[in-house]
């Protein structure tokens, strides 16, 4: 669903990416999701479903398992690096010091999560 360019391409809302949970999207309808969403309490971090170690690599080796299994760092299942959800950096792997790329959200006042970009 996509709403007016003013608001961006609307992802979900925050009731649906439970707190503690990550989900990945695919806003250009390519068939694999191109970012995930972190949400932490009311904060939600948005990543590009890219490991800076090798380009193109997604993290996830099935639908939304973004996380380590105790939900404390963002997880490159392809490498086993280890990133902050807060800031994306690589905190473990062989990508160690890099940092994931960002993407920029915004959240309305209704709770709806949408693009603050142009989908890719």
């Amino acid at each position: 669903m996509n709403l007016p360019a003013a608001h961006g391409t609307w992802l979900c809302q925050l009731a649906a990416l439970p707190d503690g949970a990550a989900r990945g999207f695919d806003p250009a309808g390519t068939g694999s999701d191109s970012l995930f969403l972190v949400r932490r309490g009311d904060e939600v971090h948005a990543w590009l479903d890219a490991c800076p170690h090798m380009q193109g690599a997604a993290m996830a080796w099935r639908k939304d398992a973004y996380l380590s299994g105790d939900g404390r760092y963002i997880v490159c299942h392809a490498h086993g690096a280890r990133f902050d959800i807060r800031s994306g950096l690589c905190l473990l792997g062989p990508c160690e010091g890099d940092s994931l790329t960002p993407v920029p959200i915004h959240i309305d006042a209704t709770g709806a999560i949408h693009l603050a970009i142009e989908p890719f």
